[in-house]
């Protein structure tokens, strides 16, 4: 298990829900993460802006997948809406499995449940096994296990074992995922910054004034110059216009670090805004 420790406990942790999704599996795994109380969202940003509005102390969510890429409702969320801070992170392996209520058979099947990402990472297992048959989106798949657990339809989910567990459904096929990696990156979440662990890396978004030749040259100079690694940089819609982008990006380093610091100074100077969501401890694997 990487080491991915939290000197912090906290009273109420919020999560992903219903009980039984993958960050569920996250957060109860996670190592030293200390908690009284967890308290599920039916989404992402409601997750989140628990620990802005002091409903909780802190917030797991996933934020990128090894299949599908980013979560886009977890950046849209702590670029444009969220002030709270990257704490922690954690990857963990996902097992897809296809749930059922006991005694219905995959012939029987009439439509599948499940959240789009997990649709789209089983995406080739689903038309082998069934193909034709309607994918319906729920916003996790543990809310796609519950509906198929309330339901009289011969309904499948695709969903974590321990949602199966929770709503007395049968796995009727295990290791849906079409790529047996398949990995997703979650966060910790809370509203004081990390000191530096010396191992840390920093997730920031950069905003630009116009889309002009060379804005995103001039961002990544800053980091070239002084050889700071990037591990991640991507696009995304400013919410304000059409065109309009703003920059996620990783480096290795906390804040505090002399270098890490003197990039974020300059960029400041050439932006109109530089939001920083967190420097953290990185996951390591053994």
């Amino acid at each position: 298990m990487g080491d991915v420790s939290v000197p912090l406990s906290c009273r109420r942790v919020a999560y992903l829900g219903p009980p039984g999704t993958f960050t569920e599996e996250a957060l109860l795994s996670w190592p030293d993460l200390e908690f009284e109380a967890s308290i599920p969202f039916p989404t992402v940003e409601e997750a989140i802006l628990a620990v802005q509005d002091n409903l909780a102390e802190k917030a797991v969510v996933p934020i990128e997948n090894s299949l599908e890429g980013s979560v886009n409702a977890t950046l849209d969320c702590l670029a444009f809406e969220a002030d709270v801070f990257i704490q922690a992170e954690k990857v963990c392996q996902v097992r897809h499995c296809l749930l059922v209520r006991p005694g219905v058979g995959l012939e029987e099947v009439a439509r599948v449940i499940s959240h789009p990402q997990a649709a789209a990472q089983c995406r080739r297992h689903l038309i082998e096994l069934l193909p034709g048959v309607e994918v319906e989106a729920a916003n996790s798949t543990s809310e796609a296990a519950r509906r198929v657990a309330e339901s009289g339809e011969p309904l499948a989910a695709l969903g974590s074992a321990l949602a199966a567990e929770l709503y007395g459904l049968q796995l009727l096929r295990e290791g849906m995922e079409d790529h047996p990696e398949n990995r997703t990156r979650f966060v910790l979440l809370g509203r004081e910054k990390m000191p530096p662990s010396g191992r840390d890396k920093t997730s920031m978004v950069c905003f630009i004034h116009q889309d002009r030749p060379g804005m995103l040259l001039q961002i990544l100079q800053e980091f070239a110059y002084r050889y700071i690694n990037l591990s991640k940089i991507e696009s995304r819609p400013t919410k304000k216009s059409l065109g309009e982008y703003c920059f996620f990006i990783d480096c290795e380093g906390h804040e505090e670090d002399e270098v890490v610091a003197s990039a974020l100074k300059c960029l400041r100077c050439k932006l109109p805004r530089v939001k920083l969501l967190g420097s953290y401890p990185a996951y390591r694997e053994d």
